[in-house]
């Protein structure tokens, strides 16, 4: 389940944050707030564990995952699915306390959250599939709270998109030596020599999306300010992926926890 690394957690966290504070307009009832923030924690870990459990065989040929429990003989398959139901028997006890307009959501949450792992074997750009699995919780803080899917919610939507392509890509690049040996796919292979140029697209469609929230909602100073901020860390991003180096790839990656909580430290402030 990895809870030993956070990242995962915090860039699910963020966007859920994101959709539930403008959802609400504002601080989201408690009970719905909890009832999300544990669902984020009980989810990245199913989703861990069943990617580990389709990369059961892939992982033992990559550097940086020959160490995870299945692919070391740690831990059994059947372990992991096992567990996986464990999990999921727990996020639908959640969402029993969620208004009954969400539960339908949850069953096209839980099938991209499945497919996701497996989708690297069969097009180009997986990232997409997990851009859209880490966008669930915007949709259901949404239907939660009654609002519509107004233009506040596609802005959201899209910026999230943009920003999960971008990091993840970042994150394939530590891997691409490998892929390109064991003949798995990623934006990182895809986008190629080019991959510094788009992940900066994705990047700058990321601050025009925040632009727009601030010009749309009516924001502060405050937002714009940590705006600002979020363009000097992709800055740094940029800076640290310049070489490609595995390593600083890596770093770079998850540079994006803290640009996360700056959006949301800028929702609040602004």
């Amino acid at each position: 389940m990895r809870f030993d690394k956070p990242i995962g957690t915090l860039l699910l966290l963020w966007p859920t944050l994101w959709g539930l504070w403008l959802a609400f307009d504002g601080v989201p009832p408690s009970n719905i707030f909890w009832i999300f923030l544990l669902g984020v924690f009980v989810m990245r870990s199913a989703g861990c564990v069943i990617n580990d459990f389709a990369d059961r065989n892939i992982d033992p040929l990559v550097e940086r995952t020959r160490e995870r429990p299945l692919a070391s003989g740690a831990l059994t398959s059947k372990h992991a699915l096992s567990l996986f139901v464990c999990l999921c028997f727990a996020a639908l006890l959640l969402l029993l306390g969620l208004p009954k307009s969400v539960w339908p959501w949850s069953l096209p949450a839980l099938g991209v959250t499945i497919v996701y792992p497996f989708m690297k074997r069969f097009i180009q750009a997986p990232q997409a599939v997990l851009g859209v699995a880490f966008s669930f919780s915007i949709p259901m803080s949404f239907v939660a709270s009654g609002s519509d899917f107004g233009l506040s919610f596609w802005i959201l939507m899209s910026m999230n998109f943009f920003w999960v392509i971008a990091y993840d890509t970042v994150y394939a690049m530590s891997d691409r030596a490998d892929d390109l040996k064991i003949g798995v796919k990623s934006t990182a292979i895809l986008f190629g020599e080019h991959d510094r140029i788009i992940i900066g697209a994705f990047q700058s469609g990321v601050i025009l999306c925040l632009l727009a929230l601030k010009y749309v909602l009516d924001l502060s100073h405050w937002f714009m300010i940590c705006i600002l901020i979020v363009v000097a860390m992709f800055a740094y991003q940029q800076y640290l992926i310049n070489e490609r180096d595995r390593a600083r790839c890596f770093q770079a990656f998850l540079n994006n926890g803290w640009a996360g909580a700056i959006i949301f430290l800028g929702l609040l402030a602004g």
